[in-house]
């Protein structure tokens, strides 16, 4: 006899109809919806034409060869020929915040347990293949997550992009036949992590219902959507495995990567804050909580490679004349380290730049009241390096053929026992006899060879031997900018780099992206030099700074080649984020749009937040319209203060209006059901413009 059971997030129910000796089926992906007293979906499916005589509907665990015809979620091979499986044990524990369902198939040793378990208003799945039999077997795919989507579903929304282009929105209509985003870089990519929101027709960022994914994995991914004859759609997501990379001996078992996903009534918006709460969920924090979150200064962009302990010690002074509070010391400082040629895999001071090492160095940056924080590309290895020369078998490599390089380098390979021990200890070393709270770990090309999951799941040992062995230091995920930037980061770093494109414009497209997946106080966002190294575009220093707050804000770039105006303008920037941070980050980030190219995000609590009005182009129109601010929406009051127009710098000047110059001189009131409906009151502002309003809930 069957039985409907089901777990709710909160936002969400996820609904199976179980029957005995098979999978569970699935009966709802959605909204949160109430399940008691249901009819069993066998009572709803009668005789559909050309169709099997016994019904076949999605289950959990669909696969292949006994009458379904969809996506399989497993795929199993032993001795060349493909597994026909048929899972007739079943068994289901549902409780508290957790459902398990386990899968036995007796005559060909395979078993998959599935987990589906609460986290906040999203959910987590794990899922786990085991050989319960006698001979081996081959795991050719098994999906993380496997959910159906229903006949409301209009629209996908996914990121693609490329190293200094991250993230840049795609939107689509729902396929007639299928859609795949896959990656097989070695890497999650600049495309951000493998997922893929789900919009129902008339979703919007802020209304809506909207269903969406993240993988919890660093490297190659796929994410697909097909559609079904029933009318419907079924998304799967899950790691691209090499073939004959991972083999079941009996007793053995294969973890997929975790899949996060949630459903949101409030669009977009509910759906990433989901996500958020997710993340924060997994990161792990010296001390286990986050503490705020120290602005930086990174090397890279104000020397490159051109290090002397004399220029690097000046560098710290100024960045700590400016209220700094973390320096970090990018590539270069390693022997024969002077252009990207050599010296990867030799993880000791040149000395040439710093002839007593960096301990110096170290002690001046704390004596000046900052951390001292250190560049590392552990994973990768120059053909010219005293490393490779001893151990040229350490490089990822197929016998008899080329090893491509990139950027001068090759890709050691993780999965040897070996090469991890000699990483932990030559950063073990570093951690050890330096005052180090913070390593930037970067990872600079695509693998070819590819590494495979096994490359991949080495570089998590790793991070995770030196997490425990120092705990109190700080890890930032980076690939070439943005190419690693996922959920499956989050268990060993507590920062990614965005992306090398500091261009304060490039920036407003791939942040947004990034905050669709990531939380803002993981989100590395600096102020860079202008005119920007990526682009050559100029923007008012102003105008960079404020896009920069909304992340983790940090410095790339000299600020002595700043004027004494600059200086001080730089600084009142950083001593404005240090009285923000706490608000702007461990809260929930609203993302809209206005008219006439205006873009929005407010950032903090329900009562609280920070409003950041985003204008890249010259306006079109006369006078800026009211923007319209959802998240407002309710009764009572809102005092609103203009904090700062940041940018718009010469020219004719902006004509203002009465009530911009009292809301700067003190906060105006705005009823809710004003701010939701009618719109918020905008001053006139120029392109690269960002105006900065703090809004408080009256009491």
């Amino acid at each position: 006899m069957s039985r409907t059971f089901a777990l709710h997030t909160g936002t969400a129910s996820l609904a199976w109809d179980t029957a005995e000796g098979r999978a569970p089926v699935w009966r709802h992906f959605g909204p949160t919806v109430e399940t008691q007293g249901l009819p069993p979906l066998s009572d709803l499916r009668g005789p559909a034409s050309y169709s099997l005589d016994h019904d076949v509907p999605f289950c959990s665990v669909p696969v292949s060869g006994l009458g379904w015809f969809g996506p399989a979620f497993l795929k199993v091979s032993s001795a060349g020929k493909c597994l026909d499986i048929d899972f007739s044990a079943v068994d289901v524990s549902d409780g508290a915040g957790c459902v398990i369902i386990r899968c036995r198939d007796e005559d060909s040793g395979v078993e998959v347990e599935q987990t589906f378990e609460v986290s906040g208003r999203a959910c987590v799945c794990r899922s786990v293949v085991r050989n319960v039999g006698d001979l081996a077997f081959s795991v050719d795919w098994l999906a993380s997550a496997m959910l159906p989507l229903p006949s409301t579903s209009g629209r996908i929304v996914s990121w693609r992009g490329r190293h200094n282009a991250e993230l840049v929105e795609c939107c689509e209509a729902m396929p007639q036949q299928s859609w795949v985003r896959e990656v097989r870089r070695g890497i999650s990519g600049h495309g951000g992590p493998g997922g893929v929101f789900v919009l129902d027709h008339g979703a919007t960022l802020h209304q809506g219902t909207v269903r969406a994914l993240q993988l919890a994995w660093s490297a190659d991914n796929r994410v697909a959507i097909e559609r079904d004859d029933e009318g419907c759609w079924i998304m799967s997501a899950g790691a691209l495995l090499q073939p004959g990379e991972v083999t079941l001996s009996p007793g053995d078992s294969w973890t997929a990567p975790d899949a996060i996903f949630t459903v949101s009534t409030e669009g977009r918006n509910g759906a990433a804050s989901a996500f958020h709460d997710a993340v924060r969920a997994r990161l792990q924090w010296p001390g286990r909580t986050m503490r705020p979150r120290p602005v930086h200064l990174n090397s890279w962009e104000a020397c490159y490679f051109d290090h002397d302990e004399a220029r690097i010690v000046a560098l710290a002074e100024a960045a700590a004349s400016v209220g700094v509070e973390r320096f970090i010391l990018d590539d270069g400082w390693f022997r024969n380290r002077d252009d990207d040629t050599s010296g990867l895999g030799d993880w000791t001071a040149d000395p040439r730049k710093y002839p007593n090492g960096l301990k110096p160095l170290a002690d001046r940056v704390n004596a000046l009241g900052m951390e001292f924080g250190l560049w590392v590309e552990p994973e990768m290895i120059n053909p010219d390096s005293d490393l490779y020369r001893a151990h040229p078998d350490w490089a990822l490599s197929l016998p008899g053929r080329p090893q491509p390089t990139a950027r001068n380098q090759l890709v050691l390979d993780m999965a040897r026992t070996d090469v991890r021990d000699y990483l932990f200890d030559c950063l073990d070393a570093l951690l050890t006899e330096l005052p180090i709270t913070y390593l930037k770990w970067d990872h600079n090309r695509d693998l070819a060879p590819a590494g495979g999951a096994a490359q991949l799941r080495g570089v998590y040992a790793l991070l995770a031997r030196v997490r425990a062995a120092h705990p109190g230091v700080e890890v930032e995920s980076c690939a070439g900018g943005g190419g690693r930037n996922d959920a499956g980061m989050a268990e060993f770093c507590h920062r990614y780099w965005t992306s090398d494109n500091i261009d304060a414009v490039s920036r407003i497209s791939i942040q947004r992206g990034f905050l669709s997946f990531l939380p803002p106080e993981v989100m590395g966002s600096h102020i860079a030099a202008s005119p920007a190294h990526a682009t050559g575009r100029s923007h008012p220093l102003a105008f960079r700074a404020a896009m920069a707050l909304t992340g983790h804000l940090g410095v790339e770039m000299d600020p002595r080649t700043l004027s004494e105006g600059e200086r001080a303008e730089l600084a009142g920037w950083i001593s404005f984020y240090k009285q923000w941070r706490d608000l702007l980050h461990q809260g929930r980030v609203w993302l809209g749009e206005g008219a006439d190219g205006i873009l929005w995000q407010a950032q903090g609590k329900e009562d609280e937040l920070l409003l950041f009005i985003i204008r890249a182009e010259p306006p079109a129109d006369r006078r800026p319209q009211p923007l319209p601010l959802p998240f407002a929406a309710g009764g009572g009051w809102w005092d609103v203060q203009l904090m700062r127009i940041a940018g718009g710098e010469g020219g004719h000047a902006m004509q203002s209006a009465p009530l911009f110059e009292a809301m700067i001189a003190e906060p105006q009131k705005f009823s809710a059901s004003w701010l939701a409906h009618s719109g918020l009151p905008l001053p006139p502002s120029k392109a690269e413009t960002v105006s900065i309003f703090h809004m408080r809930k009256c009491a």
